[in-house]
């Protein structure tokens, strides 16, 4: 049965504009990572009692972040910010690892590359901009020939990286060539926010403020459905682990479930009082976080 089954109301000071679900191999420990425009990201443990334990408060960004994402691995999160600094963190100490300034151009969407050896991440050049994990520099750029780089996804095999653009179009590169394999010109009239991969590298799906999802076929480049339903921009969409449903959200307060071969909405939570920003699942796909305007966490119970 769909439910909510925790929430953390009043949890930053500001709107919550992303987050981020992963499990540390080091530890066990299962963490939610959340960010706002109060500058300030925010590391939670969720615990066996279905309940949000603050771990860590980490500062140091200057203007609201607008990005984050935990590695493979579940011990490190980067977040972005407007500061047009990227910051590298460990989750397990809470302590800062490493300052990317990625000026003089804001830092947009970010991601690992699955080996953990780079962060990708979109800008308003058009551009995403490789940086090196080790070297604490940027190390190569893929010119997406986009007006702005709104949103870019890694795939979970490392060989493509997909990238959305204000304008609605998406590009997809192959990262063994460095080349460009794909590019939608069609498909969504208005900024693509989020694209997220399946986790078998063959399918991308996307979020953008026509109000709609599509699915898109990596290899053969084509539209493979859409996803119709919300009533206003859809602000992030993400598959389940196991590639059978897909999570969005949307500036019309709701996160719904889709199922991923029909197409079709399966479940629609009406909890939040604003727009939501972010919505992930867990490592198993049999829950949903989600983060909102109203500045609350809400975490959702979605059988597998």
């Amino acid at each position: 049965m769909y439910s909510i089954i925790y929430k953390e109301e009043q949890a930053h000071e500001d709107s919550i504009w992303t987050c981020a679900w992963g499990k540390s191999e080091r530890d066990g420990v299962e963490n939610i990572v959340t960010a706002a425009v109060d500058d300030i990201v925010k590391c939670w443990k969720w615990t066996g009692e279905n309940k949000l334990e603050l771990r860590h408060v980490l500062e140091g960004h200057q203007l609201g972040i607008v990005s984050v994402d935990i590695n493979l691995n579940g011990t490190m999160v980067a977040s972005s910010s407007l500061d047009s600094h990227i910051r590298l963190w460990d989750l397990e100490t809470g302590k800062q690892l490493k300052s990317f300034d990625a000026g003089p151009v804001d830092a947009w969407s970010i991601c690992f590359s699955p080996d953990s050896r780079f962060l990708a991440t979109g800008s308003h050049t058009g551009k995403i901009n490789l940086f090196g994990i080790e070297s604490g520099k940027k190390e190569t750029s893929l010119d997406c020939k986009m007006k702005f780089t709104l949103s870019v996804a890694y795939s979970p095999d490392g060989r493509y990286i997909a990238a959305g653009s204000i304008e609605g179009t998406i590009n997809i590169f192959d990262m063994t060539t460095g080349k460009l394999m794909h590019a939608f010109l069609e498909g969504h009239a208005m900024p693509v926010r989020a694209l997220c991969f399946s986790s078998d590298s063959q399918l991308l799906v996307t979020a953008s403020d026509d109000g709609h999802s599509k699915i898109y076929d990596v290899q053969h480049g084509n539209l493979a459905g859409s996803l119709s339903g919300h009533g206003s921009w859809v602000l992030n969409a993400k598959f389940s682990p196991d590639n059978a449903h897909i999570v969005t959200c949307s500036s019309d307060k709701t996160v719904k479930i889709w199922d991923a071969g029909s197409r079709q909405c399966i479940h629609t939570f009406y909890d939040h009082m604003d727009q939501v920003w972010g919505a992930c699942y867990n490592a198993t796909g049999s829950k949903v976080v989600s983060v909102s305007d109203d500045r609350a966490i809400h975490v959702y119970d979605c059988p597998v």
